[in-house]
């Protein structure tokens, strides 16, 4: 095999569409292009994004980051935590009451991070797989 043998497969390269070649064909006169108008123009471009005038989206939208609006209803709890709590039943209140966390919280989840020696039930809190076995270790219960 030689560099001056090589050849594309069959069907690989199409012939070039032929405009402009009279009326009877379709893309006769008008090449396709339409009538009038910046893009029937030889070098009618604009630049990638460009909205006629108008303030382009990547300009609209604001540059720097997102922080998510549900953010400061939510809260991360970790066993250790709990551990500290003197309560048996803990659950959103609880939690509220002894300023673990924000007042406004509406969700909690409860994440597999400390010792847990004491036992204790977790109510109406979202819990890991791992917090949920070191929790039954330790003897206490998870209530959905």
């Amino acid at each position: 095999m030689f560099l001056n043998t090589i050849q594309a497969s069959e069907g690989a390269r199409k012939k070039a569409k032929r405009v402009g070649r009279g009326i009877g064909c379709t893309d006769g006169k008008t090449c396709g292009r339409g009538h009038k108008g910046q893009k029937a123009r030889a070098g009618g471009f604009h630049k990638v994004g460009f909205e006629g005038g108008q303030m382009p989206l990547q300009r609209r939208l604001p540059k720097v980051g997102f922080t998510s609006h549900l953010k400061k209803f939510t809260s991360e709890v970790r066993l250790s935590e709990i551990n500290s709590l003197t309560d048996e039943i803990v659950d959103i209140q609880v939690l509220i009451a002894n300023n673990v966390v924000p007042v406004f919280t509406k969700k909690v989840k409860v994440v597999n991070t400390g010792v847990v020696n004491r036992v204790f039930t977790i109510k109406g809190l979202a819990v890991t797989a791992g917090a949920v076995s070191t929790i039954e270790a330790a003897g206490g219960k998870v209530e959905a």
